[in-house]
């Protein structure tokens, strides 16, 4: 069940910088290098 959490997260974290790049708007693209940040913390707890 985590690794699905953890691949999920990821995905949308790839999403909203893909997405946050293309609108060039900062937000969406910190938000998903938080996402990324918080999938290593989880992947390194494991």
């Amino acid at each position: 069940m985590k690794n699905i959490l953890l691949i999920l997260l990821v995905i949308i974290a790839i999403a909203m910088i893909g997405l946050g790049l293309r609108a060039d708007i900062l937000p969406p693209v910190l938000t998903g290098i938080g996402f990324l940040i918080i999938a290593v913390l989880l992947f390194k707890k494991e």
